[in-house]
């Protein structure tokens, strides 16, 4: 779908976190994207907006890279860790090469500078969210898989899916959950339903490039 179709609807159920010590970024912003139909929640604090990320889990995170003192690449780390693959932007008051390439090598979707071009913004956000599925930084060997909507995946689903992406056959991967290979396929099968993938091949192609 192009995005000059891109129908708002589709973005009602999404919301998008912005955490900023500005109020004005904050309101402005909110009235951004309210306008592209998400829903928006903000934060002038970081505290507060750990608080809210333990009653839901935003589906866009737009963080100051210093929220009132604190580190936003702090919140970048926590919203990374929880491994749900939510794209998080760093906002940065002023051009900071250092802190642009931290945040990229922390795993933000991108780094935005005031002032805040609204237009490329949503462009950038759009393009985040149509990623099923983001790679994160190999640990011990093994790349860890960050899927879109992972909630929607099972435990077990989740460590299918990350052993398939390493490379692992059926009875490899069966060998290492203590399941035979007919359940790995089986539960294959049902992430690649969940992900929209046509088959082994398509799962590969939509993890290795997103």
């Amino acid at each position: 779908m192009s995005d000059d179709i891109y129908p708002s609807y589709l973005n009602r159920d999404r919301l998008v976190h912005i955490v900023d010590a500005d109020i004005h970024i904050c309101e402005t912003l909110s009235v951004l994207f309210r306008i592209e139909g998400y829903q928006t929640a903000f934060s002038v604090e970081a505290g507060n907006f750990l608080a809210a990320l333990e009653r839901r889990r935003p589906d866009v995170v737009i963080a100051n890279a210093n929220v009132g003192g604190e580190s936003g690449l702090l919140l970048l780390r926590k919203v990374r860790a929880m491994r749900g693959g939510t794209p998080v932007f760093i906002l940065l008051d002023a051009p900071d090469v250092a802190t642009a390439v931290a945040a990229m090598k922390e795993g933000a979707s991108d780094v935005v500078i005031k002032p805040v071009d609204g237009e490329r913004l949503i462009e950038s956000v759009r393009a985040a969210l149509r990623q099923p599925v983001h790679l994160a930084p190999p640990q011990g060997g093994r790349r860890q898989v960050e899927v879109r909507g992972f909630s929607h995946l099972t435990p077990r689903e989740r460590e299918v899916l990350e052993l398939i992406t390493n490379g692992q056959s059926n009875k490899e991967a069966g060998r290492e959950l203590g399941i035979s290979p007919r359940t790995i396929e089986v539960h294959r099968a049902r992430v690649m339903e969940k992900l929209g993938a046509r088959n082994t091949a398509d799962l590969m192609r939509i993890v290795l490039t997103g």
